[in-house]
């Protein structure tokens, strides 16, 4: 069960990985329209601001269309074959979902406590999905709607029917079977929704005012669960959906950037809700004292090698927010430290939410700019000012904290390890091993001059070669793999040496922790073991036909 749910997670944030750009650009886009900003230049009707009220009118296509976006980005990260039908498949149920819906409100709607009258928005529960006029389910249809069409998928996918009826096979079984499911799907969710809205909208009250204390241990337990995986179970109600505010707190914020960069006041009063967007702020400051500690404990032999190990990891986590390459390089390690870091993260929240800042600040150093110090530069200043003081002042206290726990307990970070070396497979190492006859499909793989595919070969010889594999799937940092056989897979020193941060193992579930370049490293991965093995694979290539 832990294994599907760290999948599901896994696969809930493919899509989100598109958010990072768009919402850079709408907040730079909406900044640029407000006066308090750019000065005059701004003035409405000016073609300074019609410019960039069409370079804004495109930032806000992916958070416009988030349900169709999950619906169509779950099945790439789901199915286990032929992902790319399996997305097109979910498109089309989901879409027959809310068509149902919005015919039955037509028709029904006053029994079910519907004015399908009003406009979509507000107290309505209606919003307009695709060009259709239905139930406002947010990411919790489209993601219940896609965990069906997955079902149905791999189920039924490749069930073969007599000739004569072999147009109605493959994609169009899965189809129909969906056609056939949504109809009291969507009777039910016409009859039951409303009533969810209505205990949505009193738990959104409740956790909006919950204060310093709920803030703390929303952090905390989004920074706890990272090791499992499950932190998107954790974070996205909260950001893209309804958990604290209609339609998630990241488009809420953005929608009203400039009233909120213009009113005067605490942003903690004018957006209450926004406390739970300060998740984000530990990536920022928490690798600076962690870093420096890590750095500051290494023997000096190995203090350059920790340095070319820890610094890129490190500003990987400060400037775009990805951080799990970073902490799972100390987690394995000392997990006693990660739990500190998590403690730490969550005070830091609450801290920042008690002196009266809120807000989607951003998820590192590059949307913080964006989204928060540029538009509040004008009338927030001291928001600004109190986020950067706070979190220079927990980079110490992180400093503080890990260099004693470190020096304390002799706890073998990265640089104090007894026999390790701290370093990565080279080239040359590669070439090294390939010239000494590596066995399987790492001797007899065409295999290119490549970063990724080096440390493809290394990871999959780490994990039991070709053979051993069972399933593959990726996240936004880790390449998730199944294996036949646990005991064939190699020690975490063998993973790190070929450039990964880390192992997650959960009996014969492995997570190798590899970092942004995940997706290229998982392509050739499967590339070595498709030329070998006929695996079931999370993303086998749909035939063409």
């Amino acid at each position: 069960m832990m294994e599907k749910l760290q999948r599901f997670g896994g696969a809930m944030f493919t899509p989100v990985l598109l958010f990072a750009f768009n919402g850079i650009v709408l907040s730079l886009a909406i900044a640029m329209q407000n006066e308090l900003v750019v000065g005059g230049i701004a003035a409405s009707g000016s073609l300074w601001t019609e410019s960039w009220s069409i370079v804004e009118s495109g930032g806000w296509t992916i958070f416009n269309n988030m349900e169709l976006l999950f619906v169509i980005g779950l099945p790439i990260g789901l199915a286990k074959k032929a992902n790319a039908r399996a997305a097109l498949e979910s498109f089309v149920v989901y879409m027959t979902w809310n068509n149902f819906i919005a015919k039955m409100l037509e028709l029904w709607g006053s029994a079910f406590g519907v004015d399908y009258s009003l406009e979509v928005g507000g107290v309505s529960g209606l919003k307009n999905i695709g060009g259709v006029k239905t139930l406002d389910t947010n990411l919790i249809g489209a993601i219940l709607i896609a965990a069906i069409v997955v079902w149905i998928h791999n189920r039924f996918f490749e069930k073969k029917l007599p000739e004569w009826l072999g147009i109605f096979q493959g994609s169009s079984m899965v189809v129909m079977i969906g056609f056939i499911a949504m109809l009291p799907m969507a009777l039910l969710t016409s009859w039951g929704w409303p009533a969810v809205q209505s205990v949505i909208a009193q738990l959104q009250g409740f956790l909006a005012s919950s204060g310093s204390l709920g803030v703390g241990i929303y952090v905390f337990l989004e920074r706890a669960l990272i090791p499992t995986g499950l932190h998107h179970f954790i974070y996205q109600p909260f950001i893209y959906g309804p958990a604290v505010v209609e339609g998630g707190i990241e488009p809420y914020w953005l929608e009203n950037l400039n009233y909120f960069a213009s009113t005067p006041g605490k942003l903690r009063d004018l957006f209450p809700a926004g406390g739970f967007a300060l998740h984000n702020v530990s990536k920022m400051f928490a690798p600076i004292g962690i870093g420096a500690a890590l750095i500051a404990t290494a023997t000096k032999e190995k203090r350059k090698q920790t340095i070319a190990l820890v610094i890129p990891t490190a500003l990987t986590a400060i400037l775009a927010g990805i951080t799990e390459p970073f902490e799972f390089t100390f987690l394995f390690l000392a997990p006693q430290l990660f739990a500190v870091h998590a403690v730490l993260a969550g005070f830091l929240g609450a801290t920042l939410y008690m002196l009266g800042v809120a807000g989607d600040i951003g998820s590192g150093l590059l949307t913080v700019i964006t989204k928060f110090v540029v538009p509040m530069w004008a009338n927030h200043l001291d928001a600004v000012l109190i986020v950067f003081g706070v979190g220079f002042a927990f980079s110490l206290i992180y400093f503080l904290v890990f260099r004693f726990a470190i020096l304390k307990w002799d706890i073998k970070t990265p640089g104090r390890e007894d026999e390790e070396e701290v370093k990565m497979f080279r080239k040359a190492d590669y070439k090294a091993r390939k010239a000494n006859g590596v066995e399987g499909a790492l001797a007899t793989a065409s295999v290119a001059d490549d970063p990724y595919t080096e440390r493809a070969s290394i990871f999959l010889e780490g994990l039991g070669g070709p053979d051993n594999i069972l399933l593959i799937n990726n996240c936004a940092t880790r390449l998730r793999v199944s294996v036949k056989d646990a005991s064939l897979v190699k020690n975490d020193a063998f993973f790190k040496q070929g450039g990964a941060h880390g192992v997650v193992r959960k009996d014969k579930a492995f997570q190798v922790i590899v970092g942004l370049d995940v997706p290229q490293v998982r392509e050739k991965f499967e590339d070595i073991v498709n030329q070998t093995n006929d695996v079931i694979s999370d993303t086998v290539m749909p035939e063409t036909k």
